[in-house]
């Protein structure tokens, strides 16, 4: 264990929508935020893309060498950009993602890169948990819970991150600590904007589907948001988490409609798939604040906000930036890892009792 107390960390998310790498400054304790410092955003060319999409679903003995390679040296240059920072929250990336088997994979070596930038790296943040009986996933809310503190409100808040994958943070402020019982409660939705990006990619050679412009030309087919609603997924009670890929079928069903036609179905299916995780929430909230790429899309927006029946705001009008939440959720977690302390519980990955995770990597030199 480091002991530490106010420390200046920057965190890193190189998310499953492989759009690029985010870095963020934070000055944290692990419990509250006191300052909110840089940030950066350092995208992939198109070959960097396609080594890592080509790595997906693949775990450390298929041969990731070269996925493994271009993730630390690029999170390398990235950081290096960050003179200030004391320590790092590495993340990696999701290859695969397996919790009901047992394993999960981010590529992605922290003492590799504890050696190039000489600091303290916290890095492999989802693996103690799934050995322990955990999904895993979401990490972000403990993070989500001292944003919404930081807030300064005493109502249930949601938080619903639109990356690759869908996942929603349930909030009770007025518990004080993110492990207490009822404080939090989050899982994945389902799939964001990751079936949406490899459609776009695919059929235009564009990386996402700007502002919705896409979908909104199109129409819905009702029966593939029928038949996905009946994936067994959307039965289970949370806490639960899902592998970038896990909707293939999805995928396949809108293979012959339009491109049009296609990217609105794959729209509604997100927003038809939060929609169904707000009803397992405690307490149906007023409004939802909404964070990563998604919330960008207009189209997404709007159809979230039809289906669920509630307001939709970017996270932005509470004062945060969308575009770094999760980068800054692995600074956090990366002092809670160096203080001792908790970064999932039974309310958030299902792992049955509070659990800290992450590998520590110092400089040899140290």
């Amino acid at each position: 264990m480091i002991k530490t107390e106010l420390c200046r960390v920057v965190g890193t998310m190189s998310g499953t929508s492989l759009d690029g790498v985010d870095a963020a400054e934070l000055v944290t304790d692990g419990n509250l935020v006191y300052e909110f410092g840089p940030t950066t955003f350092h995208p992939y060319t198109d070959d960097q893309r396609a080594i890592l999409k080509d790595a997906l679903g693949k775990w450390p003995d298929d041969k990731v060498d070269a996925a493994s390679d271009l993730i630390e040296q690029v999170h390398i240059q990235v950081l290096s950009k960050f003179p200030k920072a004391e320590m790092i929250g590495f993340h990696g990336q999701t290859l695969a993602h397996d919790p009901r088997g047992g394993r999960t994979h981010q590529a992605g070596d922290g003492a590799i890169l504890a050696q190039a930038l000489q600091k303290t790296v916290i890095w492999d943040f989802r693996t103690s948990d799934v050995r322990m009986g955990g999904e895993g996933a979401p990490l972000a809310p403990f993070y989500h819970f001292a944003l919404v503190k930081h807030m300064n409100v005493s109502d249930p808040t949601v938080i619903l991150n639109l990356g690759g994958v869908g996942n929603i943070t349930w909030v009770d402020p007025r518990l004080a600590h993110p492990e207490d019982e009822g404080a939090l409660l989050a899982f994945d939705t389902g799939p964001a904007n990751a079936p949406l990006n490899d459609l776009m990619m695919e059929r235009t050679g564009k990386a996402f589907d700007a502002d919705g412009a896409m979908a909104a030309k199109g129409i819905v087919n009702e029966q593939i948001i029928e038949d996905f609603l009946n994936h067994p997924y959307f039965f289970r009670e949370p806490p639960k988490s899902l592998d970038r890929d896990a909707f293939t079928d999805l995928v396949a069903a809108v293979a012959d409609l339009s491109i049009e036609d296609a990217a609105a179905t794959l729209t509604m299916a997100c927003a038809a798939s939060v929609a169904v995780g707000l009803e397992q929430c405690p307490v149906p909230p007023d409004r939802l604040l909404i964070t990563g790429g998604g919330r960008k899309n207009k189209t997404l927006m709007s159809m979230i906000a039809d289906k669920a029946k509630v307001a939709v705001q970017p996270i932005e009008d509470a004062g945060f930036d969308g575009d770094m939440l999760e980068a800054q959720a692995f600074a956090f977690l990366a002092v809670r890892v160096a203080n001792g302390l908790p970064t999932t519980a039974p309310s958030t990955t299902g792992v049955p009792i509070n659990t800290g995770g992450g590998n520590i990597s110092r400089p040899l030199s140290e």
